[in-house]
């Protein structure tokens, strides 16, 4: 898995229309490109906003870069978004998904959870 984190700096007052327009039109279509496992945008504070998004590959998670670029560029140049950094690298450790992961299982085969919690 490789990850990017991307931070932007929003005009005042305009974080929560940000994050709207990201959740409604541009999270659901990364979540459709080759290699997808995760995305979160973040409120920082201070209108500041972060995204990780994570891909199997490090060319898919640079590949998202672009796209998210090209996104903001087109869809909110009326609220005047900028990039302030990237970052990137290979998560070393995540729980997360894999606790997310069993308790989908544990749904759909109607047990509880762990067998911790069985005991």
């Amino acid at each position: 898995m490789y990850a990017s984190l991307r931070t932007y700096r929003a005009q005042p007052g305009t974080v929560d229309a940000t994050l709207h327009r990201v959740d409604r039109d541009s999270a659901e279509a990364l979540s459709m490109e080759p290699g997808f496992v995760a995305y979160h945008a973040i409120d920082t504070g201070h209108d500041m906003i972060m995204t990780v998004s994570v891909f199997e590959s490090e060319r898919q998670a640079e590949a998202s870069n672009e796209l998210a670029a090209a996104w903001i560029a087109e869809e909110l140049v009326d609220l005047n978004i900028t990039r302030v950094g990237v970052m990137a690298g290979e998560p070393r450790e995540s729980r997360g998904a894999r606790r997310r992961a069993r308790l989908i299982v544990a749904e759909r085969l109607g047990t509880t959870g762990s067998a911790h919690e069985h005991q």
